[in-house]
């Protein structure tokens, strides 16, 4: 099978006019089409898409079902969508619950794509806690720290998202020094107290915007901290929840391109039913949006395929700029290896999209 290729994605650039042959399900070689006739055209072909913030996916939360399988089978929903290497996450909750998804992630540490895990909560302000359940809510302490020291032992990439202003800065530094992503977020920090925590290590911002106090001309607090760091910054590329102005000018406000990534906040919807439950709340899809029984804003229904869609179609980047942003980025942040379609990988390593983006399976 022969494949045309109007833009290919391949080691940080965009190759245009390229083929690729296929032949028993793997890339057989990558060339120039030249005069040849393919039997299948596609508008952009790149590796598959990498998510740092995967809740749930396929009718499944980690929270309510932190196993092995249900991991399994997050992985495999994301992978439907074009997303190959994830850090399912779970957020704020017991002990008990954050440690056995701890060990179900060490269970599949690199298979199916799950390549990490990301830890978001349970030490997070209060104020700005979002969906997340106020009961399990609680300052950072060694029993977290210590899960998370053992997954980085076993050389686990982790990210753990947390209010610095809270943290006791001894278990700050435990998290730092054993390599883990340490990311603020659900946070009321001041731009100067977001400042010291850079200084002590912090390297990333969990969702940009959301549970974050809103910046003003005399307070910019954590987020005009964020905007003006060299740290990394994921951000939900919805519309919901962050405008598409917004989106626009953080991106521009940024000290250099790179640093910024795009994450799904993905709940067990994608890929599954229109609801589930979580806290023992239901969580809908009204449209479009993920909503509690309040009205309430409650994690997000997309994918990094429609966010790579919306990044050029409504934020208007260049497909160059938009394509980090969901593969290259946070790969390099969680220090995973550059993601690259190579003579001899498997066609469904490969996202194959037409010029809407939607994504094109081959039979």
């Amino acid at each position: 099978m022969l494949i045309s290729v109007k833009a290919l994605w391949q080691d940080g650039r965009l190759l245009h006019d390229m083929a690729l042959d296929v032949r028993a399900g793997r890339i057989d070689a990558i060339r120039p089409l030249g005069d040849d006739t393919a039997d299948i055209e596609v508008a952009l072909a790149s590796p598959l898409l990498c998510d740092l913030q995967v809740n749930g996916s396929g009718g499944v939360m980690v929270n309510g079902t932190p196993t092995p399988d249900a991991l399994r089978t997050i992985a495999a929903a994301q992978q439907r969508c074009g997303t190959g290497a994830i850090l399912p996450t779970v957020i704020t909750d017991t002990a008990e619950v954050m440690e056995a998804a701890g060990e179900a992630a060490l269970a599949v540490f690199g298979e199916d794509g799950i390549v990490g895990l990301h830890i978001e909560g349970p030490h997070i302000a209060p104020a700005r806690r979002g969906t997340h359940k106020e009961d399990y809510i609680r300052p950072l302490d060694a029993r977290s720290v210590a899960l998370v020291e053992r997954l980085r032992a076993a050389g686990m990439p982790v990210m753990i998202t947390l209010a610095p202003e809270l943290a006791p800065p001894d278990l700050f530094a435990r998290l730092v020094d054993c390599g883990a992503v340490v990311s603020a977020g659900h946070t009321m920090a001041t731009a100067q107290e977001t400042r010291d925590a850079l200084a002590r290590g912090l390297s990333c911002f969990t969702h940009l915007f959301n549970a974050m106090p809103p910046m003003t001309s005399r307070a910019p607090g954590v987020l005009g901290a964020a905007l003006n760091s060299g740290a990394h910054a994921g951000i939900i590329v919805d519309g919901i929840h962050v405008s598409w102005d917004m989106l626009r000018i953080a991106l521009r406000a940024r000290p250099r391109p790179g640093l910024t990534f795009a994450v799904s906040d993905a709940m067990a919807t994608v890929g599954g039913p229109d609801h589930f439950e979580i806290y023992g709340q239901r969580i809908a899809v009204h449209d479009g949006m993920l909503v509690n029984a309040e009205g309430a804003l409650a994690g997000a229904h997309i994918d990094l395929r429609q966010s790579l869609a919306n990044l050029v179609t409504e934020v208007g980047l260049p497909l160059a700029e938009a394509l980090p942003m969901v593969c290259d980025i946070p790969r390099r942040l969680m220090g995973l290896r550059p993601a690259r379609l190579d003579e001899g990988s498997a066609i469904a390593d490969a996202l194959l999209l037409d010029e809407a983006f939607a994504r094109i399976e081959l039979a």
